[in-house]
């Protein structure tokens, strides 16, 4: 039985992966390590977490004897790493946490796959998933390929550079089995409401005020989470290694528009007047060194393994809406107590 250990497993896209390789690969055993800080969260797997071919650990990554314990105890095979900070504004706020993270966790976890795995490499794999924020910023034309340079203007993305490299060092170093993933913004169910599509959707349906950094002209390729977990799937089984993926919805929006879309969608599904909520729109000072443009180009994956998105942007904020107007409760929980205080001190709204 192959034994695979996903990090972050609880988190946003970890634990849509996680249900996904639970219920397609019966025979694979899933481990689950997640720290479960405050955006990891137990609930979003309560539907799988019976499964005899899954288990949960807690486990801070950047703890290296336990996660040497881990991968001995369940003679893990392959690592899915997509444990991180990831939250640009955090970063700002507390750049080192990011770097012990983000940085030193990935080297605990290359270093104990090394320690496990010794010389034999056959059938092992360091699939580390990544974001594009690390080739910096565009103009109005482009996009990012995977030969782009790395040119990371904060420290989130700084972080995550920096551990891209250290999957690549180990490679050309020790001759490590790896591939890298980098993707564009993700959006779907069971996003922690600090993110941008789930806090305005949250906010719209309280009437609170949508913080829109500067003149909201920024510009991001948007790409739906189950879309994501389908590339890294067929990335693990498929892809080659040694090489490095660029994962994208073929989807760019100014924030403005994309805001606009969530109210009209918002406001037709709670049975308001479309656009009856633009007046909740709020310019706030804009994020040190915000990056203008963002847009990934997935032709790689899609000529060579033959992935695209299974939906357009439109349709899958329909999706996305219904879903937290459904799971009240779940957004509830989440919004509760500490981040509260997060959420005040960064919108001052």
């Amino acid at each position: 039985m192959k034994s695979i250990l996903v990090t972050g497993g609880a988190g946003f896209i970890g634990s849509h992966l996680v249900r996904l390789l639970i219920n397609k690969y019966p025979n694979y055993h899933i481990v689950n390590m997640d720290a479960l800080t405050y955006a990891g969260n137990l609930e979003n797997l309560r539907d799988i977490e019976q499964k005899e071919n899954y288990s949960f650990i807690k486990c801070d990554i950047c703890d290296l004897k336990k996660v040497s314990l881990i991968l001995n105890k369940y003679n893990i095979d392959s690592i899915i790493h997509l444990a991180a900070e990831s939250h640009v504004d955090r970063s700002i706020e507390d750049p080192f946490s990011f770097a012990r993270t983000n940085v030193m966790g990935t080297l605990s976890l290359l270093q104990a796959a090394k320690e496990k795995w010794g010389d034999d490499f056959s059938n092992k794999l360091f699939y580390h998933v990544s974001t594009d924020e690390v080739y910096g910023s565009l103009g109005e034309d482009g996009f990012f390929t995977e030969e782009t340079a790395y040119d990371p203007h904060s420290p989130y993305s700084a972080s995550k550079a920096s551990s891209d490299h250290f999957v690549r060092a180990f490679s050309d170093t020790y001759g490590m089995p790896t591939i890298i993933s980098n993707c564009s913004n993700n959006y779907g169910s069971y996003q922690f409401p600090e993110k941008l599509i789930p806090l305005f959707i949250n906010n719209i349906i309280q009437n609170k005020p949508l913080p829109v950094y500067g003149k909201g002209e920024n510009v991001r390729d948007w790409l739906y989470v189950n879309d994501h977990a389908r590339a890294i799937d067929l990335i693990f089984h498929k892809g080659k290694q040694g090489e490095t993926y660029n994962i994208g919805g073929f989807n760019e929006w100014k924030n403005i528009d994309l805001i606009k879309v969530i109210i009209k969608t918002v406001d037709r599904l709670i049975g308001r007047v479309e656009g009856t909520s633009d007046k909740l729109i709020t310019y706030v000072t804009d994020r040190a060194g915000h990056d203008l443009r963002y847009a990934i180009d997935s032709t790689k994956l899609k000529d060579e393994l033959g992935w695209q998105p299974s939906l357009q942007f439109e349709e899958g904020i329909e999706k996305t809406v219904k879903w937290y107007l459904e799971n009240q409760e779940w957004i509830n929980n989440v919004t509760s107590g500490d981040y509260k205080e997060y959420y005040n001190k960064m919108y001052d709204v």
